[in-house]
């Protein structure tokens, strides 16, 4: 590469600590083989769409009295520094050294940092932050940027472009990419067809052409529907949902699969289902919850002892238990649910003690605790199911005390035990669950302050505990705990307006709100009952489908009690 002067120029300089060399080479290499887009390339280094040669020295420095000579001479041609930044680099002398002449030869110019282990204070170099200067900074690691957002936000530093016209490329790129991936999938499975009709002739290459079409449909609905929710484009995927399902019911006959095809198909089958209920697509995802079900069934069977089997085929128990209760049909929830905690407790034979089964026989007799409270003739029997669910995750706690998923599920179990109680009257032990189940979520928000989840959730035992004041007929102390979690609700609405938990919490506390009120001869109980019909307006105009029918239950169940 030469600049107008004839001498050579290096696009970026890596530096780093030797432990990271591996990490360095994958950066260098992506970023050599990165392409700017036409319209940014066409006003960029003499209209090059490629950024440039990247250095990255491979000497070992261990034993060396000072930097050597290349070394020096690729910083001084250097048009910006990449420093990949661990606690191995903020030990690392010669990181410290190379910042410190880029910065003296260089004093415009910019200096990355690429955040890969630790946090910034125990990873940046001293001399990255020398003088107070804040780096450019690009936090690689899975629970900052991750790897795609960082990497954009190191090309955007060294080709000197705004981070937003880079990250839109991609997502289009991404999309791109899906559609090539669809069209290959579908052209898989048809040779995978013709192989079939061959199999005589060529076992092993049939075999093999279902593997790899096998593959790319897993591919498409699992790690690449992942990545598509990150750009907000999930909806791409609704066509190649379809054409998957299409795909399986041809397969028929279950038998004549193997093992590890079955297993691909039920974890496929389960992220679909799941898409389509988010969407609000109920009709759409039975049958594929239905589907897993059946080939889950078939693996249990060729294997009653394994573990992993006995785990998969609970899933499918759960999920089609799921869906019937979506559709209010609660006998067919109560038979696989009940289903589900056979095999919960089946995984707690195989596996006794161990922390997923405890945790799948709380989530178990969680479901039917909330099925049966939901029952008035069947509280006393939940009420049993409920202290069942308390008691195996707060063993799974006790085995993992750091799991937030396992905290959240036992907050969660509190909440459903607390219902309970209240059903029965018992109104002080119903508030010592709430109480447990709100230092439970604190907890879990102290150490996570921005979780939308967990600030929404930190509502319920508020909304809670104003249905047990309510209910106990003390309508004053009902109105502090539920005014308080409508205001928090109100607050996360404005940032996010389409969330539809946060939509369905706020009708809930609205209605015992003007429950409340009403009983009290208060006429503003119908302010709450409008404002509660306006976000019901709100998630119909938004398309929001799956928040529809829950609030339309929760307005439904008010209006019967005026009635009444």
């Amino acid at each position: 590469m030469k600049d107008n002067g004839g001498s050579r120029r290096f696009a970026a300089f890596i530096s780093y600590a030797h432990s990271d060399a591996a990490i360095a080479a994958k950066l260098q290499s992506k970023l050599e083989r990165y392409r700017l887009p036409k319209h940014i390339a066409a006003a960029h280094a003499e209209g090059r769409a490629a950024l440039g040669q990247i250095f990255r020295d491979r000497e070992d420095l261990a034993a060396a009295p000072s930097l050597s000579d290349a070394i020096r001479a690729a910083i001084a041609e250097a048009e910006a520094l990449v420093v990949i930044c661990s606690p191995d680099a903020r030990a690392s002398r010669w990181v410290g050294e190379e910042i410190a002449l880029f910065r003296a030869l260089h004093p415009g110019k910019p200096i990355l940092a690429a955040l890969v282990r630790g946090e910034p204070a125990d990873a940046f170099p001293d001399a990255l932050t020398e003088g107070g200067t804040e780096p450019l900074a690009a936090d690689l690691r899975p629970k900052g940027d991750g790897e795609a957002l960082g990497f954009l936000k190191i090309v955007a530093g060294i080709a000197g472009v705004p981070l937003d016209t880079l990250v839109q490329r991609d997502a289009q790129r991404r999309i791109r990419r899906v559609m090539w991936i669809t069209g290959g999938a579908l052209a898989a499975m048809l040779v995978m067809g013709i192989m079939t009709t061959l199999a005589l002739q060529a076992r092993n290459e049939t075999a093999r052409q279902r593997a790899e079409a096998e593959g790319l449909v897993e591919y498409m609905l699992t790690d690449l529907r992942d990545r598509l929710k990150g750009v907000g484009r999930l909806d791409v995927m609704e066509g190649v949902n379809e054409r998957a399902m299409e795909h399986y019911v041809r397969q028929g006959d279950l038998e004549d699969l193997p093992a590890d095809s079955l297993e691909r198909r039920a974890r496929v089958l389960h992220a679909m289902g799941e898409d389509d209920d988010k969407n609000g697509k109920l009709d759409r995802a039975l049958p594929k919850f239905i589907e897993a079900h059946r080939t889950t069934a078939a693996l249990l069977a060729r294997a009653p002892q394994n573990p992993d089997r006995i785990f998969a085929h609970a899933q499918s128990e759960y999920w089609v238990g799921f869906a019937a209760r979506r559709h209010h049909d609660s006998g067919t929830t109560e038979k696989y649910w009940q289903g589900y905690l056979k095999q919960a407790e089946a995984l707690a034979r195989v596996e006794p003690n161990a922390i997923r089964s405890m945790m799948e026989l709380g989530y178990a007799h969680g479901n039917l605790c909330e099925l049966f409270v939901g029952k008035k003739i069947a509280v006393a029997k939940g009420t049993g199911h409920c202290k069942n669910a308390i008691t195996f995750q707060k063993r799974a706690v006790e085995l993992d005390p750091d799991n937030a998923s396992n905290i959240m599920a036992l907050a969660n179990r509190l909440g459903f035990m607390a219902d309970a109680l209240v059903a029965h009257g018992q109104y002080e032990a119903a508030a010592k669950h709430r109480t447990q189940e709100q230092q439970l979520v604190d907890r879990l928000l102290a150490d996570d302050k921005k979780n939308v989840e967990l600030r929404q959730r930190q509502t319920w035992p508020q909304i809670g505990l104003g249905w047990i004041e309510y209910s106990r007929g003390d309508l004053n102390a009902a109105k502090i705990p539920l005014r308080s979690a409508i205001t928090r609700l109100e607050q996360l609405s404005l940032e996010f307006p389409d969330d539809q938990t946060i939509l369905v919490a706020n009708v809930r506390a609205r209605v015992i709100l003007a429950m409340v009120l009403r009983k009290q001869n208060d006429l503003s109980w119908r302010i709450q009952r409008s404002v509660a019909s306006a976000i019901l307006q709100q998630v119909k105009k938004a398309k929001l489908s799956a928040a529809v029918g829950r609030i339309e239950d929760i307005l439904l169940k008010f209006d019967r009690e005026i009635k009444e």
